[in-house]
């Protein structure tokens, strides 16, 4: 019972770690972020998915950006809205938007739906810069904090290191 508790803040505590590369901390950031802001329920959503857990980026960062931006897309409703209203009601588009939408798996993205749409948008047009400003935060944070954060005990134990230390030295 225990071991679920301990698996989550793990996770998120291995962001610190120094084990992982700034790109892998970036690369789940960015695509955290992606998966945050585009509504669930729809194929997109489960393709960044797929990609999160198919690709070499770190998953405590994915797992805690997709969480983070989940309710900062709550907050962009409106603009995505408006985004992708503008956006599937602009009349050179018309025709590219029918034909896709006729394709056998459109219905499934629901693209069609202007929140979607526009949250896809915002998310697309925001991944390089979420790229670059966590690559260069984790490149400069994540030392220090880490060396601050392996001074602690609850980190010692929750990373087993006191666990290891004991056991050997019987």
């Amino acid at each position: 019972m225990l071991f679920w508790f301990i698996r989550p803040i793990r996770l998120l505590t291995s962001v610190l770690k120094a084990n992982a590369s700034t790109r892998q901390i970036a690369f789940g950031v960015a695509l955290g972020m992606l998966l945050g802001l585009v509504p669930k329920g729809n194929l997109f959503a489960v393709g960044i998915a797929t990609l999160v857990f198919a690709s070499r980026v770190h998953l405590g960062a994915a797992v805690l950006s997709s969480i983070s931006f989940s309710w900062v897309g709550l907050l962009l409703d409106p603009l995505s809205h408006w985004l992708g209203s503008a956006l599937l009601t602009s009349p050179p588009l018309q025709p590219l938007f029918v034909r896709l939408y006729e394709l056998p798996f459109a219905p499934w993205t629901q693209f069609n739906n202007t929140v979607v749409c526009g949250s896809l948008l915002i998310g697309l047009l925001s991944c390089y810069p979420t790229y670059r400003l966590a690559h260069w935060c984790s490149r400069r944070y994540t030392p220090i904090a880490a060396a601050k954060l392996k001074r602690y005990r609850f980190y010692q134990v929750l990373f087993g290191t006191d666990l290891l230390t004991s056991w050997r030295a019987r």
